[in-house]
């Protein structure tokens, strides 16, 4: 199934191009608002399954083109993110450490809306395309070989990135945890219609320019073991997520009017815009082709506007 939020944040499931309202289907889910609506669903899932798949049968549609989409988990409880989860293309010798940072859950933003740059002194700004995955039970010390059991879901998931911000020491919380940084969706795709999740193109394109183009086959440290790590430090929650991390090759800056578009199969395409209203602007290169020109650093240079080296 593919669950979502549509206009006022009814509840929805997606049939072909059109929407399945299920709102009256779920009002008996405690919850005082959506946030913890869906979650609740999510938990209780196996108990409303087939009575949504049953009524969804004959209900009226409606377009997808005619709504508007909203983020499929509003406020998760967790956010997780896999830091230097991937092998880069082969460019690295060997695994990086298992290594994790939070996101603050109020980040969240979906389909349609605008990550916003704010007036901040960062080198650059990035979005690392990521497979989202949600948890479905409570997680707590999971065994490696029962991880994949606890997943309900997966989704689209940008991890928005403010980098070289002042001081060194001060780097995830500053560079990650700002208002819009976490765009996903559209909506969210159960477990049991992802035959292999480590098995996925992931595709991040910039007004219209692949950037970003590589198979989660790539990961270093693969989905179970991520399961295994987290929930041995804290309980994973129904509704939490765990975002498995990036190819950093080709990222690339995020500027003002840039319209965002992240697919990865089988999950639909999560577009974005990008505002910034100081108009800043930075070499469309990706990393890795700044690397391949001999430049020095790893991401490309403000060229103009505020904090712009001699602006």
């Amino acid at each position: 199934m593919k669950l979502l939020f549509f206009n006022d944040f009814r509840l929805g499931l997606l049939k072909g191009d059109s929407v399945v309202d299920l709102t009256d289907q779920v009002q008996d889910v405690p919850h005082t608002g959506p946030h913890n609506l869906i979650i609740g669903l999510i938990e209780q899932f196996s108990n409303y399954r087939q009575q949504l798949e049953l009524f969804s049968e004959s209900a009226p549609t409606i377009p997808l083109g005619e709504v508007r989409i909203r983020p499929p988990l509003p406020k998760p409880g967790n956010i997780d993110c896999m830091a230097v989860n991937y092998m880069e293309d082969g460019t690295l010798q060997k695994p990086a450490p298992i290594n994790a940072f939070h996101k603050a859950s109020n980040c969240v933003i979906g389909h349609g809306d605008t990550m916003i740059l704010t007036d901040i002194p960062a080198a650059i700004f990035e979005g690392e395309a990521e497979l989202g995955l949600v948890i479905g039970k409570r997680a707590s010390h999971v065994p490696l070989e029962k991880a994949m059991d606890y997943i309900f879901g997966y989704f689209n998931f940008i991890d928005g990135s403010a980098r070289g911000l002042p001081p060194d020491t001060n780097v995830f919380f500053q560079a990650k945890s700002r208002d819009t940084f976490a765009p996903i969706g559209p909506y969210l795709v159960t477990a049991d219609e992802i035959e292999n999740p480590q098995n996925l193109q992931v595709k991040l394109s910039v007004n219209g320019n692949v950037k970003q183009d590589f198979n989660t086959d790539d990961m270093a440290h693969k989905i179970p073991r991520l399961i295994e790590w987290i929930s041995s430090i804290h309980d994973l929650e129904p509704g939490d997520i765990i975002a498995t991390g990036t190819n950093h090759r080709g990222l690339n800056a995020f500027q003002d009017g840039d319209i965002v578009e992240m697919e990865i199969e089988g999950l639909g395409q999560l577009k974005i815009d990008i505002r910034d209203d100081l108009k800043r602007t930075w070499s469309r290169d990706t990393r890795s082709e700044h690397t391949g020109k001999g430049l020095e650093g790893r991401f490309t240079p403000q060229l103009t506007g505020k904090y712009a080296e001699g602006g």
